[in-house]
């Protein structure tokens, strides 16, 4: 259906690659899935997961089916409605001593999409990903049945549900544990660090100690000094260390419009990346944070992906085994700046266990997630970047991809045919797919 201009409607992912579709939305998302071809949260995924294909271009949106349904404040077991944000549950539960076990990056985010994507956070090292605090799931299955499902009831759909970016059924509720904090702030150290050994190791060292672990680092540093960055370590803080008062509401500035894409240079980059590392003054940090300061710093600047210009962002995100050590992370950095990648945004996570699910991420290594603006060399940079990983033994975060090649992806993604069995079993005719299902398993555009 073509819109008022005569063009066709589009949507777009977070990175704004975009496809023809539009948006439905519904509070009764039981009905809104009848016979649909994809169910999206927000659609901040950066990629085209949340494109459907262009023969079926409605999506079906999960957003205004927000209810909570039930939550026991002895076991800390909660029910919602798949459509609840990550956003409301911090709103309502962080002051009343609760926190959600993972957390990705966002508070923008779908308990649906945490699902579909196995989000992982800070605290991967320790506590795995979303999925494995997951009791039960209710979903609409490719054949209009609607079930409940566990670890124990259909296992085998639901850890091909859980990271299985909405591909096996529409996901309408979810189950979880919450769990408790003893109080809302965080204790943050954060430390800076010369070099990608030296950072490595203290990232290591911080695990055993710390819950919560992330770092930045500057991806385009070379020699001696490849790798610098500043590492945070986290934990809810004790009564006796927090302020008195609830962390209130944090002023979010907007980005008013779309920057040139000219603007992000490697000039630029370079610039922002020496003075962000040069303003961590004194070397170590210590502090009581907001949490939204900890976990969502980028959430404060709303819009932000307009800052990466009209053709817009890919964030490529990449896990590297932990026996090959360090070594591998800097042949990573290397084969970046040698074919020109430049990013604001280079994050390391230390992971832990692979989860269960039968995509899910992350797996025990160290994870490097990284913005790259959109240009012609695109396609090319990410090549490279997918066949050193490949070579590694490494995989990529599919919430994140949008330029992954299907050979590339079959290479890395050992689990694929266990995936693709299930996905088959369930939903032998391929009626639900998406934009980013026909690029990587060569589903019916």
């Amino acid at each position: 259906m073509a819109g008022r201009d005569g063009q066709e409607p589009m949507l777009e992912g977070w990175g704004r690659i975009k496809g023809p579709g539009r948006e439905e939305v519904s509070e009764d998302l039981e009905r809104l899935t009848r016979d649909a071809v994809l169910t999206r949260g927000l659609g901040r995924s950066y990629g085209d997961s949340s494109l459907p294909p262009p023969s079926s271009p409605v999506a079906k949106g999960s957003r205004l089916a927000d209810r909570i349904l039930s939550f026991d404040p002895g076991s800390g077991l909660l029910r919602a409605e798949a459509g609840v944000t990550l956003l409301e549950l911090n709103r309502l539960f962080l002051r009343r001593g609760w926190f959600v076990p993972v957390s990705p990056g966002t508070q923008f985010v779908t308990l649906g999409g945490m699902v579909a994507a196995d989000v992982h956070g800070k605290n991967h090292h320790r506590d795995g990903c979303f999925g494995a605090w997951v009791t039960g799931l209710r979903v609409r299955v490719a054949d209009g049945r609607i079930l409940d499902i566990s670890p124990r009831v259909e296992p085998e759909l639901f850890f091909a549900t859980v990271g299985g970016m909405g591909l096996l059924g529409h996901i309408l509720e979810v189950e979880f544990r919450m769990v408790r904090i003893p109080s809302p702030w965080i204790l943050c150290e954060s430390e800076r660090i010369g070099n990608l050994e030296a950072f490595l190791q203290a990232l290591e060292e911080a695990g055993p100690l710390w819950p919560y672990t992330v770092g930045w680092i500057d991806c385009l540093s070379r020699g001696s000094g490849m790798g610098r960055g500043i590492l945070q370590r986290g934990r809810f803080a004790e009564p006796e260390d927090a302020p008195a008062l609830l962390p209130g509401n944090l002023k979010r500035r907007r980005i008013p419009f779309e920057l040139p894409g000219f603007l992000l240079c490697r000039a630029t980059v370079r610039l922002f990346n020496e003075l962000y590392y040069r303003k961590h003054f004194p070397r170590m940090k210590r502090s009581i944070l907001h949490p939204e300061k900890f976990f969502y710093p980028l959430d404060a600047l709303l819009e932000w992906n307009l800052l990466y210009g009209p053709r817009g962002f890919t964030q490529y995100q990449c896990v590297l085994p932990r026996e090959k050590g360090g070594a591998a992370a800097r042949r990573f950095l290397e084969l970046l700046t040698s074919r020109g990648g430049a990013s604001f945004l280079c994050v390391i996570k230390d992971c832990g266990q692979v989860g269960g699910g039968l995509l899910s991420f992350p797996l025990p290594g160290i994870s490097v997630a990284l913005d790259i603006p959109v240009r012609d060399s695109t396609q090319e940079l990410v090549d490279a970047l997918n066949e050193l990983v490949i070579e590694e033994g490494g995989r990529i975060y599919l919430a994140k991809d949008a330029f992954t090649r299907s050979d590339h992806f079959r290479m890395m993604e050992p689990r694929l045919a266990r995936f693709l069995s299930v996905r088959r079993k369930w939903d032998p005719e391929g009626r639900i797919r998406s934009a980013q299902s026909i690029r990587l398993l060569g589903d019916k555009p």
